[in-house]
């Protein structure tokens, strides 16, 4: 029987993204901007530290880093549409399942971050790729995912938006999860509003107005406002702890 994820990756970028066929940098760019603040303080220092994007789509992430000055960067995906795009921004993407080249790749890098990627997973893949994640990394190295947010209210949209999709994390599950696989410091962040003019300072104020009313129903409910972090996809930070 055919995996029926292989049936999708193969046209995922087209198909499924609604992907360009060709790079689009300017929107790209813009895009990125978000990210500053998103992975502030979690980046390498060193601008030739060996960073690998699991599952690098169209390469989007992988131009952020290059934009910004990064020179060591490695990118894999399993959808061949995702490698094509994400060539056009680097060389170096390898068209290949996330956890074997993980496995094939021992304490090679200083960061591996995968963007909406660990949902793909089933439960055993789930533990499968942190710990070739952990094993990956060198000592010190930095584990970045974003995932589809269960705490959220829009947090089910997201997960059943793809049909690729097999799991929902929230922060305090996805954190435990990590805990398990030797990861320390473990840090999830939101991935709301970042203020950039008029509209989004806006956009910004409305949300802190909803995020009060959110934390509100949770302590209502619950005696607790839980994560507090409410945003329909979150990300969270580990560091590999030997």
């Amino acid at each position: 029987m055919i995996d029926y994820r292989s049936k999708l990756y193969e046209k995922y970028a087209s198909l499924v993204q609604e992907a360009p066929s060709v790079f689009d940098a300017k929107a790209a760019q813009r895009w990125g901007y978000a990210y500053d603040r998103f992975l502030k303080d979690w980046l390498p220092q060193r601008k030739d530290a060996a960073i690998l994007e699991v599952g690098c789509g169209w390469g989007r992430l992988l131009h952020f880093f290059k934009t910004r000055g990064y020179v060591n960067l490695r990118g894999v995906d399993i959808s061949p549409e995702q490698v094509k795009l994400a060539r056009q921004v680097i060389d170096n993407v390898t068209e290949r399942n996330a956890i074997e080249y993980l496995d094939s790749h021992p304490h090679s890098f200083d960061l591996i971050i995968g963007l909406d990627i660990i949902e793909h997973f089933r439960k055993d893949e789930v533990l499968h790729f942190l710990e070739a994640c952990y094993k990956a990394l060198r000592s010190g190295g930095r584990l970045i995912l974003q995932t589809p947010n269960a705490e959220s209210p829009w947090g089910m949209k997201i997960r059943y938006g793809d049909f690729t999709h097999e799991l929902a994390f929230n922060p305090g599950g996805l954190k435990k999860l990590l805990e398990i696989c030797g990861f320390v410091k473990i840090e999830p962040r939101q991935a709301g509003p970042v203020v950039h003019g008029i509209l989004s300072l806006g956009r910004y104020l409305i949300w802190k107005v909803i995020w009060t009313g959110l934390a509100l129903w949770n302590l209502a409910e619950t005696g607790s406002i839980g994560s507090g972090i409410y945003t329909r996809v979150f990300l969270i930070s580990g560091i590999k702890g030997d």
